[in-house]
């Protein structure tokens, strides 16, 4: 990876049509492509973008901000939303549908954090180490 820092950073569009999973995971896979990782690594940053911004969409009124940056050993993916309630992580429960999505984000991710936003809104970030991104045979 360069020494330099890779970044990108969506907001919602002016006409309200929000952050879309398809566009946070372009942007992801744009950043992504520039390290060279194994198709393994980018699948599960890719995975968690799409279940963060699921996740703000389904649960916090939905994405005000997506960040991507990826620096000399490791990537983080940031996920700001509108309400300052935490996410909860729900019982397993197999035969009843959603609620893995926290789960698996946490699952994927070495690093997960939540901080509280001046607007009353909250950031999540998702960090992945350079170690873990290029383990192989995963």
């Amino acid at each position: 990876m360069e020494e330099r820092a890779l970044s990108s950073r969506l907001l919602p569009d002016p006409e309200g049509s929000g952050i879309s999973c398809v566009r946070a995971r372009e942007t992801a896979r744009a950043v992504l492509a520039r390290l060279h990782l194994p198709q393994t690594g980018v699948d599960d940053v890719v995975t968690v973008v799409s279940e963060l911004i699921s996740n703000a969409e389904r649960h916090a009124g939905g994405a005000t901000a997506f960040t991507i940056t990826a620096r000399p050993g490791f990537v983080t993916v940031e996920v700001s939303d509108r309400t300052a309630r935490l996410p909860e992580l729900q019982t397993w429960a197999p035969r009843h549908p959603g609620g893995f999505g926290w789960r698996l984000v946490h699952d994927v991710a070495d690093t997960v954090t939540v901080r509280a936003d001046d607007g009353g809104g909250k950031t999540v970030s998702a960090t992945f180490t350079d170690k873990q991104l290029r383990a192989e045979g995963r």
